[in-house]
């Protein structure tokens, strides 16, 4: 089962040791494995998602179904090496995480297995989910642009590959090349584009940073509206949670508009939160059912009202800060073509000075 990581682009990022946690303590150090065993009070769910929000959706899915839920947290390469080593042994029923490229590294790592499920082919649009049904998403959220209203006119930066024009020299705000949600932005315009223009592409956005890739995307907006650069790429969940933060923070990203690019074209560039049942679920039946309350309407609504996100389900709103920005054209491509292109997308990133 072990792959080769090189090939995945995973020595970019540091693997490190997986630690087993319940509920959301870290402790270090693997367990002793042993053969897991059927429990059907139960469902063991490692997840890479780490937002309060989700210790709700567990509480009521428990409420709803009677089915305790044993959550697994840590980083997602944390998660995927451990479930690896454990094999045919893990307890592990279903495998949460974010980002179609690390989706990818879990199907390509045989950690999934294909479900038959009416409820998630009903309500998982067609390009949000694994042609075969190893995974699916629960929400997404779109890869935007932030502006400095009093300094670039929305109409000026209408797509991502505007932001490699050499008139933004000095002006761009954006994450290391290590952020696996920077990779899935490039596999999409490899994707769109072709693997050239996509070289070009990375090589004019570096050259247009205001400055060297630091911290998150919270970071890249609040550095924005402090008035570095002009220009910040971000996800949109994040500028929504800074907005409901509270009024004084609100004050100083008054001045801060949001851009969803390529409308004219291919759409915004959207990525997702998502998961699959694990390759040796001892619990498969109760998996199944913990996927599909992930996309019933109570679950979907707290993806949207407690973090922001777009939710999957048609009929469920976003929050009322996002529903603000209004709708807009996403890029319908299968979201597992993100994952095909990112080893690719790596090694672009490496030749243009990325860092």
């Amino acid at each position: 089962m072990q792959k080769d990581l090189t090939r995945r682009g995973l020595t970019r990022r540091r693997l490190i040791a997986a630690a087993p946690v319940l509920a959301t303590g870290l402790v270090t150090g693997f367990p002793r494995i042993r053969r897991a065993h059927a429990d059907a009070g139960v469902v063991n769910v490692y997840s890479a998602r780490h937002y309060p929000s989700d210790q709700t959706l567990f509480d009521m899915f428990t409420k709803e179904t009677g089915i305790a839920v044993n959550a697994i947290q840590g980083v997602a390469e944390e998660l995927m090496q451990r479930q690896q080593m454990e094999g045919d042994s893990s307890p592990a029923d279903v495998l949460i995480t974010v980002d179609a490229g690390n989706l990818w590294r879990a199907e390509q790592w045989n950690l999934l297995q294909p479900i038959q499920s009416a409820i998630l082919d009903k309500e998982v649009p067609a390009n949000l989910r694994h042609p075969e049904n190893l995974w699916f998403s629960f929400s997404t959220r779109a890869r935007v642009i932030l502006r400095d209203k009093s300094k670039v006119p929305a109409e000026d930066i209408p797509t991502y590959e505007e932001l490699a024009d050499p008139k933004w020299q000095g002006k761009v705000l954006i994450t290391t090349s290590n952020s696996i949600y920077n990779q899935s932005l490039l596999a999409s315009i490899i994707e769109a584009d072709g693997s050239e223009k996509a070289e070009r592409w990375a090589k004019g956005l570096v050259a247009n940073l205001a400055r060297k890739p630091e911290g998150a995307d919270t970071e890249q907006a609040l550095a924005l509206a402090a008035g570095v650069g002009a220009l910040a790429v971000s996800n949109s969940y994040y500028f929504g949670r800074l907005l409901g933060r509270d009024e004084d923070t609100r004050k100083k990203l008054d001045h801060i508009g949001l851009v969803f690019p390529n409308q004219n074209g291919r759409g915004a560039h959207i990525n997702v939160s998502g998961g699959g049942v694990a390759a040796y679920a001892p619990n498969k039946e109760n998996a199944v059912k913990f996927l599909e309350f992930l996309i019933s309407p109570e679950a979907q609504k707290v993806f949207a009202d407690a973090n922001y996100e777009f939710p999957i389900r048609a009929g469920v709103a976003p929050i009322d800060i996002v529903a603000a920005w209004g709708s807009f054209k996403s890029d319908p491509v299968n979201v597992s073509a993100l994952g095909k292109n990112n080893a690719e997308a790596v090694r672009i990133m490496d030749r243009a000075g990325w860092r």
